[in-house]
């Protein structure tokens, strides 16, 4: 079943015909919010700042196209990605907060409470971050701001955060799919028309005859052929047999039976990059902060340089070089570290034994945690290097094979990636609720 054959038969039935209107009119409502823009922005210095700075343009990406427009929801779901991995971290690092994590609905009620108040001081602090970098842009975004004006900014744009927070639970809870994956997707679609008339542009700027096509017409095979790839990826399991043996529940002999462990190999999903592109665009956001420092000073000076040279798109060739493999290090290296996060082996072979099942050759137990850390390490391994091509080798490799070098190229594979990755699981969440309601009509 398609999607679209899937979307067809979901309309037939009201419960889940309410369910997508409902999804559909939040995300609707998210596009407009997107387009209110923050009072004294101004966006001719706004387009300015975004055709120097690439990562930006990463974080613009994850808006939806707010932050480029600076409006009430320039930040997205940045902040509420990040307090989110900080609490996954900390069920790591704290055993307190790991035990409440496991003490079911009520454990899971308070990681989500925390994860809101920590959203709350991470976008106060990131918007607080952004006014100040476009106080300081030359040309000036925001121009002179006393405290009570950008006191007003930050909580404008830290109530853009809380609300598309809210977005994402109620689509979550009464919609289709997950609400916080469905708003970044939202956003990338919207910028979707943008990104490829910029591509066009910069493919033909002369507006010349066919042959002046050629160079977009081999972006757009490239974008076909990558699309299929991260299909094919995304959907990619190492599948590990298990066996499970005979026992008895209550007064009933359950048989043994053969079933599988499906190992994702891009178990980590888009959070890998996120990470990456918060480490590297620390730097640009510190030395935004000397603009104004006088231009003596040694730390005027190296923030002048970072401004200058630190991104994918320099003209610095040692340092365009450097950027780029720094951030495939990080791309690649934080998989490893969010997968480990993610996927527990030593509970995954305690589970196993728990339910008196097996991998055929392997003993239970300690055994068991040792040869799935083994596997997920190699298959880890595919799912980094897949990362890290798709968000810094294939952009430069497109951009040198159709001659079309423009920040719209920095954002594609990502942008495809999120694009797949949603589409995916909500492709399989919207198959499920039609399986369900039809072993439910059959069962009455």
């Amino acid at each position: 079943m398609n999607l679209f054959e899937a979307l067809v038969n979901a309309m037939r039935l009201p419960e889940l015909r309410n369910k997508i209107l409902f999804t559909g009119g939040i995300l609707v409502a998210f596009r407009l919010f997107a387009n209110v823009a923050v009072p004294g922005a101004s966006q001719s210095a706004l387009a300015s700042l975004f055709n120097n700075q690439a990562l930006l343009g990463l974080l613009d990406l994850f808006s939806g196209g707010g932050l480029s427009r600076f409006s009430v929801v320039a930040m997205g779901m940045n902040p509420y990605i990040n307090a989110t991995i900080i609490m996954q971290l900390m069920t790591v690092i704290s055993e307190r907060i790991k035990e409440i994590s496991k003490e079911g609905e009520m454990g899971r009620r308070r990681i989500t409470r925390w994860s809101r108040y920590l959203t709350v001081v991470l976008g106060a602090g990131q918007a607080y971050g952004f006014t100040v970098l476009f106080q300081n842009t030359t040309p000036s975004i925001l121009g002179p701001l006393d405290w009570f004006q950008r006191l007003q900014i930050v909580l404008v744009l830290t109530a853009g955060t809380v609300m598309l927070m809210w977005f994402g639970e109620l689509i979550t809870e009464y919609g289709i799919g997950n609400g916080v994956s469905l708003i970044i997707f939202a956003g990338i679609i919207g910028r979707g028309p943008q990104g490829v008339a910029a591509v066009f542009a910069a493919a033909n700027p002369s507006g010349g005859g066919l042959a002046a096509y050629v160079p977009f017409i081999i972006f757009g095979l490239v974008a076909l052929l990558m699309t299929a790839v991260i299909i094919e990826v995304q959907q990619a399991v190492r599948k590990i047999p298990i066996q499970s043996a005979q026992r008895t529940v209550g007064l009933k002999q359950v048989q043994s039976r053969a079933s599988f462990l499906p190992l994702r190999v891009n178990h980590a999903g888009v959070i890998p990059i996120i990470f990456a592109i918060s480490v590297m665009f620390l730097p640009t956001i510190v030395a935004n902060y000397f603009t104004g420092a006088p231009p003596d000073t040694w730390y005027y000076k190296a923030a002048a340089w970072v401004r200058g040279n630190f991104s994918p798109t320099t003209s610095n060739l040692g340092m365009a070089v450097t950027y780029n493999a720094l951030y495939f290090a990080f791309t690649f290296g934080f998989t490893y570290f969010y997968t480990a996060i993610t996927f527990d082996v030593n509970e995954v072979a305690d589970n196993l034994k728990r339910y008196s099942s097996f991998i055929p050759g392997i003993r239970p137990g300690r055994p068991t945690a040792d040869y799935l850390a083994a596997v997920m390490n190699r298959v880890t391994f595919a799912g980094a290097t897949f990362l890290g091509f798709i968000t810094v080798i294939l952009p430069i490799a497109t951009a040198k094979i159709s001659g079309i070098n423009t920040q719209s190229m920095y954002l594609g594979g990502t942008a495809i990636l999120i694009v797949v990755g949603v589409a995916l699981d909500t492709m399989k969440q919207l198959q499920t609720q039609l399986v369900m309601r039809q072993y439910r009509g059959f069962i009455r």
